[in-house]
């Protein structure tokens, strides 16, 4: 007989986790996504040895908002009392690395290069300012503890975010050229953060798996006259186990951050919070290796001051055991 499936967790996790986020807020101006990307990342099956990830992902955030509701711009003047932010459009790669030392720890890195292309009209001008950056991010170092089982699993996540982006970008072209880009904006926060999480794992049955993962980013000091928002992510999933290649996949995926804060802040254009429902699927390729496909889309949007927000984004990858 099967042993019972431990609902009362996962639904503890997934409560709790809401609770803590919902009340914080984000949507930064380069708002990324709390996508689980691939479930081998998440230690379901963490095996002993080297593991390599390659993953691409893409969104373009033309969507201008303010609390629930988009922004008509049709009805804005210019020259404006405030910045109206044009079109952020954004292509992130990312390697992960990752050791396991055994079937209970591993360490994991995440090396960030980011291409992004930003346009806005600043307070008080008629025509639009540019930048354009492309560069390595934020570094990320973990390590994980798992206490393994055969139906279920719980782990813990802790580590830092590292400060190797550059953060002294200016705008390109147009009236604001050579003034200072947000630092909302720039390829690195330039501080460096404290990183924690839990992850739950079950299979309730022979063909479908769950999780629940939740982390929190909380920058540890402000450093030239910026210090980013705190952040907390959840995403819990359901799969479809098969016999074929193909797994089939559903996530909820929830970012909230609070506002920046310091003289290089925009606080008021800054924090609220995000939810996106996300299929996707994985494809066995080898025994060793794994390629998948997500699309995120937005189910609820909650932003403070004038924010752009993407209407879908995507994400896709491989991975392989070396």
């Amino acid at each position: 007989m099967s042993p019972a499936f431990p609902f009362r967790p996962f639904l503890l996790l997934s409560f709790t986790a809401f609770l803590l986020a919902a009340p914080a807020t984000s949507a930064c101006s380069t708002c990324g996504c709390s996508l689980s990307s691939d479930w081998a990342a998440q230690g379901f099956t963490m095996r002993p040895g080297f593991e390599a990830g390659l993953r691409y992902e893409y969104f373009d955030q033309t969507d201008l908002r303010s609390g629930t509701s988009s922004v008509n711009r049709a009805g804005l003047t210019f020259p404006a009392a405030e910045e109206i932010q044009q079109r952020t459009r954004n292509r992130n790669t990312w390697l992960d690395l990752n050791y396991g030392l055994n079937t209970s720890w591993a360490i994991a890195t995440s090396f960030p290069y980011h291409d992004r292309f930003h346009t806005t009209i600043a307070e008080g001008d008629s025509e639009i300012s540019s930048s354009q950056a492309s560069g390595l991010g934020d570094v990320r170092i973990l390590a994980r503890y798992q206490r393994p089982h055969s139906r279920r699993s719980f782990s813990i996540q802790f580590g830092f975010k590292l400060p190797t982006g550059r953060f002294d970008q200016n705008f390109a072209d147009g009236p604001q050229a050579g003034e200072k880009l947000d630092r909302g904006l720039q390829l690195g926060t330039g501080t460096t953060d404290l990183l924690a999480g839990v992850s739950w794992f079950g299979r309730p049955s022979v063909n479908l798996g769950c999780f629940t993962s939740v982390m929190v980013d909380q920058p540890l000091a402000a450093r030239a006259g910026f210090l980013p928002s705190a952040t907390i992510t959840l995403s819990s999933g359901v799969r479809w186990l098969n016999s074929s290649r193909l797994t089939p996949q559903l996530q909820l995926n929830l970012k909230a951050e609070g506002r920046e804060h310091g003289s290089e802040a925009d606080v008021a254009n800054s924090g609220g919070t995000l939810a996106y429902l996300s299929p996707g699927v994985t494809m066995e390729l080898t025994g060793r290796s794994s390629a998948f496909v997500f699309v995120q889309l937005p189910v609820y949007q909650r932003v403070n001051g004038l924010q752009l927000e993407p209407r879908w984004l995507f994400s896709t990858g491989c991975r392989i055991q070396l």
